[in-house]
């Protein structure tokens, strides 16, 4: 192995913080021990190390720069006169009244001041942002997401009504423009559109869901008293640059504005680097543990150096060429994918994942936008696994597919274990909060008319996936909740997380491929008895919803004794006729519909795969007359 590569990176490794401490000089040996005080009483909070006031700061002889008694982000400004007087920290340009420190947990409790001083019903106007280096979101924290100029030229959906801000003196921040505002809570599964602007800000999780219980009073100014609770950080000391040998000595961590460490501030007006030389003395072994600890990083910085060396060479056996490969494959095929993002474009369009869309057993989707202005839904994947290979082959099959009723791809990320898939946006939603929400009320129901153009549209769309795509998908998990639905209510078919790829003749697919929800499983998927897993198995999910879609739309269903306690497909087979026309109320049109939708779920749900329709003969039946159409022969699967 080459020597030289090693020994110059070690050579930079030990000297490197050498060459630093000549560009800053430390502390000179003695200080005015004054600018450490004990503590500060403002506006009934104790302010005491590691926050310190402004006059709790000096500057350096000879050397131009000025250190403070305390960690750099954590200034806090006495503001007022007595008793009124208010402890003020900045954070990101933006100011901050602290309601509390407590030093035994590491929390402190800020709330924004332009909520202080506004009206019951503030209008936030930015989201809180600051530098990590020593304050971190607490674990207790949760979020809301003011939504404002939505809708300008209306009408505002019904469904986000009970979440418009309707205080009488309420006003949008400067600049927004017309429209509407709304307060949300960020794990609602739908949000408003259409709006000039959206801020996310913490608060504390226990006062929010306190206050959110009662959503009338919550929207007529109960947010602004979470708002005026507050919100809470956390806040820890850095263990890399010697600040917690200086503590552990007793001393206080003197930084400069630029947030690197000085010294340490020891009692006396004494100063040291890293840490209190006369505390250190009573410790005869504090040298040899200290000696002992730098001697174990230069081993570990030399190990490293060589491991990544042998890697960078191909000595170890351990070396993994996938990513390099990935990449060259890329490039070569470019043209057969959308466009890529890095995991920075990500976080940027989704804001650090701020809003939260909903989630499944594959991952969590997050809104977005686009730098066109573009909204979108980010799929994170998790418990990703492999070399990316067989994620980039289903990107490349779900790219290709171009259909009005299968959503959209626009995009995708790979980079290490990251992988997300972007998705076009779908603002109504996904079919289960229309058609199967048991709470749902009556004017948000939809109309036969509208579940049957969603059931052939449904229909369309998985007949194009099982045989019009170059790369025929079998999607194995249809069920209401992978149906979204878009601004005009035309079904999209989504989530190919699930999908795998078919073969392009029809064969069996294994069996470890076949994944699905209980309830929409087909029967093959279970005993081989049944049949082979194949296309059909999309064919009996299809079957089972669009059956669900019909009882959950009559509500005299779910109420009927005799219907509830039996298997429900085989009820309506046995009550067809009767139901129809109850359903529809005598409307003859309607009347079709219904006869349509019952009889060709009947026809998918077939316990042999062999009697199932094809997805093209589904439409067929759909789209043609129902004095056609016979009711299956056999008896279901009960």
């Amino acid at each position: 192995m080459p020597l030289l590569p090693c020994l110059l990176l070690l050579f930079l490794c030990v000297h490197a913080p050498a060459s630093h401490a000549i560009l800053i000089p430390p502390l000179p040996t003695t200080y005015d021990g004054s600018i450490c005080s004990q503590s500060f009483m403002c506006g009934g909070v104790n302010i005491s190390y590691p926050f310190y006031l402004p006059n709790a700061t000096r500057e350096t002889a000879d050397y131009g720069y000025s250190y403070s008694c305390g960690y750099t982000d954590l200034l806090i400004s006495c503001q007022g006169e007595a008793p009124t007087e208010t402890p003020v920290i900045t954070l990101g340009g933006d100011n901050y009244a602290v309601q509390n420190i407590f030093y035994d947990t590491h929390t402190i409790i800020l709330v924004d001041s332009d909520v202080l001083v506004g009206s019951s019903c503030p209008a936030v106007r930015h989201e809180v942002s600051f530098n990590e280096s020593w304050l971190h979101n607490s674990s207790s924290s949760g979020k809301l997401t003011f939504f404002y100029g939505c809708y300008p030229r209306g009408p505002v959906p019904q469904q986000f009504d009970a979440y418009k801000i309707k205080c009488a003196g309420f006003k949008s921040p400067p600049g927004v423009g017309a429209g509407d505002s709304f307060v949300l809570m960020t794990d609602e599964q739908e949000l408003p559109t259409n709006c000039s602007e959206v801020v996310t800000v913490p608060l504390r999780s226990d006062v929010l869901m306190a206050a959110s219980n009662n959503q009338s009073n919550f929207t007529s100014g109960g947010y602004g008293d979470v708002l005026k609770r507050g919100f809470e950080l956390e806040w820890s000391r850095i263990t890399e640059d010697g600040c917690h040998l200086c503590e552990e000595s007793n001393g206080q961590c003197a930084y400069i504005q630029n947030r690197v460490f000085r010294g340490c501030l020891c009692h006396g007006g004494k100063a040291g680097n890293p840490y209190c030389k006369h505390i250190a003395s009573r410790s005869k072994g504090k040298t040899t543990i200290i000696a002992g600890i730098v001697a174990g990083m230069l081993f570990m910085c030399l190990v490293i150096l060589i491991f990544f060396s042998a890697c960078k060479y191909g000595w170890l056996p351990l070396k993994s060429k996938d990513e390099p490969r990935i990449e060259s494959f890329l490039q070569k095929n470019g043209n057969l994918y959308p466009k890529r993002y890095t995991y920075a474009d990500v976080k940027r369009m989704t804001k650090s994942f701020a809003v939260k869309l909903g989630q499944d057993g594959f991952g969590v989707v997050y809104r977005g936008n686009l730098q066109d202005g573009r909204q979108v839904a980010v799929k994170m994947l998790k418990d990703t696994k492999g070399d990316g290979e067989e994620f980039m082959n289903e990107v490349a099959s779900i790219s290709r597919t171009s259909h009005v009723n299968v959503v959209t791809l626009l995009g995708f990320c790979l980079q290490g274990s990251k992988r997300a898939l972007i998705y076009e946006y779908m603002p109504n939603g996904s079919l289960e909060r229309y058609a199967f929400n048991s709470n749902m009320i009556s004017e948000n129901l939809l109309s036969w008319e509208k579940l049957f153009d969603i059931a052939i549209g449904t229909a369309r769309g998985l007949e194009y996936l099982h045989w019009g795509c170059n790369t025929r998908i079998v999607h194995f998990d249809i069920k209401p909740h992978n149906i979204l639905l878009d601004q005009d209510f035309c079904p999209k078919i989504s989530d190919f997380g699930l999908a795998k790829l078919w073969l392009n003749k029809e064969s069996a697919i294994s069996i470890a491929g076949a994944r699905g929800t209980i309830g929409y499983i087909a029967p093959e998927v279970y005993s081989k008895q049944f049949g082979i897993v194949s296309s059909k198995s999309d064919v009996y999910s299809y079957g089972m919803m669009v059956l669900e879609m019909v009882g959950a739309r009559d509500k005299n269903t779910s109420e009927n004794s005799e219907s509830s306690s039996q298997y429900f497909p085989q009820w309506i087979y046995e009550h067809l006729d009767d139901y129809c026309i109850s359903a529809s109320e005598i409307d003859g049109e309607t009347t079709e519909l219904v006869r349509k939708m019952i009889v060709v779920g009947l026809w998918c749900i077939q316990v042999i795969s062999t009697n199932q329709p094809t997805m093209t003969r589904v439409v067929e039946m759909l789209e043609g007359s129902t004095s056609n159409l016979e009711l299956p022969p056999k008896v279901l699967l009960s």
